[in-house]
């Protein structure tokens, strides 16, 4: 789950980390009453997405007026804001977030990840702030330090030190930095986070470390120990289809192909999409509907899958262990039904109760074709596809 910039700031706050005093406002006239309250005399705007690369875009503007925070808020509340990261349909911008400015003398790029290589929270820094790390990492690998914390121990003084001297800091902006680390490190843990990305984390001209922006993602399957960051979810920042399958209990992350696909199973949801793509096609959806999964969930699977106007041909793969087949096929059947299905359907049934569902799916007196086995079904869907088109 992501967060607004404004609110991974808060909670990072809650733990000491060093950020700049600010307040999300709504409309133009909120906007005018943080920035008053905050006292100038240079303020930051900030458009709030769950999107990086926001000042590429307009969403970021310093302003050294009351007047202009007022035309900042006006043009930016409403505004379609596209990134890198939104695509070119871009995202529209609800709320936005006024700052104090900062008197930056240098900017550098610090995070916190979970490491899948080791399985431990590993420190990434950077003395290129501001920048996407991402294209330091390419052009000069060599400015990126990654410092991996054993969990037997946890973070350590020496960790960060180790990691201040390579941002080559001085003097008491040491101390401030490993304190700063330090904190984060416990918002970490404490709160499930699978990701904290400071770009830029700044040296004021004063000597302070203060995180001048802040993302944050947490680990979805630890939501339920932490109601209070559930309920900073933003389902507006959400893809439609996605959050209606949240609402089902089904795994659904929208792709950019045009073969849906329906797999009971995470490993064997992976390999489908591997093997669509190994017959030239390309998957439209990634969909586990589960080892328990009722009729009345695969058939809201099979409508969410539909809603993709992408979508030119669905191909379903399941292999009935908890999950019996003929559950699915009275899922796929009634969803077809109900929806006026309009596009090739393969599918492909194995396992409990396999010669029922594919009684009930050649009875249903709907053009569904079956498969033998998953290559038969991705060479079937893939070229009943091609012939539509």
């Amino acid at each position: 789950m992501n967060i607004h910039e404004y609110q991974a700031k808060s909670l990072l706050a809650k733990y000491g980390v060093a950020v700049p005093k600010g307040g999300v406002a709504y409309t133009v006239d909120e906007a005018a009453k943080v920035a008053t309250e905050l006292g100038g005399p240079v303020w930051v705007v900030k458009a709030q997405i769950h999107a990086g690369g926001r000042g590429k875009g307009g969403g970021v503007k310093v302003v050294k007026s009351i007047d202009d925070v007022k035309t900042e808020a006006k043009r930016m509340i409403g505004m379609t804001l596209v990134t890198p990261q939104t695509g070119p349909e871009g995202k529209e911008v609800k709320r936005i977030w006024i700052e104090e400015g900062s008197d930056i003398a240098r900017e550098l790029y610090f995070s916190a990840l979970v490491d899948r290589a080791t399985g431990w929270v590993s420190f990434i820094a950077s003395t290129e702030g501001g920048m996407n790390i991402e294209e330091v990492a390419h052009d000069t690998p060599e400015k990126i330090l990654t410092v991996a914390i054993d969990p037997a121990t946890g973070f350590q003084q020496c960790h960060g030190r180790k990691l201040a001297y390579a941002l080559q800091l001085e003097g008491a902006q040491v101390s401030s930095f490993v304190k700063l680390a330090g904190s984060l490190y416990k918002a970490f843990q404490d709160l499930d986070m699978s990701l904290v990305e400071i770009n830029p984390l700044v040296v004021t001209k004063q000597g302070n470390v203060i995180a001048l922006d802040a993302k944050v993602n947490f680990d979805d399957n630890a939501l339920f120990r932490h109601k209070d960051v559930a309920e900073l979810r933003d389902p507006d920042e959400e893809d439609p289809m996605e959050r209606e399958a949240a609402k089902h209990e089904l795994s659904y992350i929208k792709l950019d192909g045009k073969i849906g696909c329906m797999v009971n199973g995470a490993g064997l949801a992976m390999a489908t999409m591997d093997i669509i793509k190994l017959y030239g096609s390309e998957p439209a959806n990634f969909l586990d509907v589960g080892g328990g999964a009722t009729r009345e969930r695969v058939t809201e699977a099979f409508k969410i899958i539909l809603s993709d106007p992408n979508v030119e041909g669905i191909l379903v793969n399941i292999f009935g262990g908890i999950m019996r087949c003929d559950v699915i096929a009275e899922g796929v059947v009634a969803a077809a039904r109900e929806v006026s299905l309009n596009v090739p359907l393969v599918v492909r049934l194995a396992g409990t109760n396999v010669e029922l569902g594919k009684k009930i799916l050649a009875e249903s007196g709907l053009p569904i074709t079956s498969a033998d086995d998953l290559a038969d079904a991705a060479a079937k869907v893939v070229a009943a596809v091609k012939e539509a088109a």
